[in-house]
């Protein structure tokens, strides 16, 4: 870990030694969306719904809906209809409060971000879930997108270098079309990463546009392997190029 070299050697060595304070703003879903919003503005972001400690004994927004973790990551739920079980959900969600995120696998930004849960629309199309862009922009600088297909059934991931050119092995070889907005959405992400020696920014194409999603400090934790391998060191190459051979601490 002295000398990373590869990306999810460098996210490794941003968990153990790089503690800059943003990274606390970034990973809370509720202040990562003011900070989209004051730099793209508020129709970027998706609405909040309702916000606060503990669900109420009945949902009193609209459905569909999505309710999230405001501290932690893999701690959603999709609520489409009027026959979810309620009451499972606010059990579930109390179990997301009783700890805080991030210590086991040594993602320290977690551990300053305030417990939470907040609710937001449904942006999907008939149901399904959008498809999740995600732009990994170096010193400002998109490099690759990566994209997330089937998330609830057979889900995959493609990446694509900055100039939509597929990098990653896809034994399906379907390549979905990128939607016109995808220029627009590697713009917002070079202007919301702009500070930053590396920093993933999501984004979702929408009926109504693109919506900013979340941002990643720790693509993975640093552990989601690259096919063909050699990328892994490509994308650990383009962060080493920002930093210029200077210590990442």
């Amino acid at each position: 870990m002295a000398h990373p070299v590869t990306f999810t050697e460098r996210v490794q060595h941003r968990k153990l030694f790089d503690h800059d304070p943003r990274f606390a703003r970034l990973t809370d879903k509720i202040a990562a969306k003011a900070y989209a919003a004051d730099r793209l503005g508020s129709d970027w972001v998706i609405p909040t719904l309702w916000q606060g400690n503990a669900l109420p004994p009945e949902p009193v927004w609209p459905t569909p809906f999505v309710l999230k973790a405001r501290h932690g990551c893999n701690q959603s739920a999709f609520c489409r209809d009027a026959q979810m079980d309620w009451q499972q959900l606010r059990a579930a969600s109390a179990r997301w409060m009783a700890k805080s995120y991030g210590s086991w696998l040594n993602e320290w930004a977690y551990r300053d971000v305030p417990r939470g849960l907040l609710v937001e629309p449904f942006i999907g199309s008939d149901g399904a879930l959008p498809v999740d862009y995600k732009i990994y922009v170096f010193g400002g600088r998109a490099g690759y997108v990566q994209v997330h297909l089937d998330r609830e059934t057979a889900h995959r991931w493609l990446l694509f270098d900055r100039d939509l050119a597929p990098v990653s092995n896809d034994p399906r070889g379907d390549h979905p079309a990128f939607p016109a907005s995808i220029g627009a959405m590697i713009a917002a992400a070079e202007t919301l990463a702009a500070d930053f020696d590396f920093l993933r920014c999501d984004f979702y194409d929408t009926d109504a546009g693109p919506r900013f999603g979340e941002f990643a400090v720790y693509p993975g934790s640093g552990l989601d392997p690259f096919d063909p391998v050699e990328l892994d060191y490509a994308i650990g190459a383009k962060w080493g190029e920002v930093l210029g051979g200077r210590p990442i601490i």
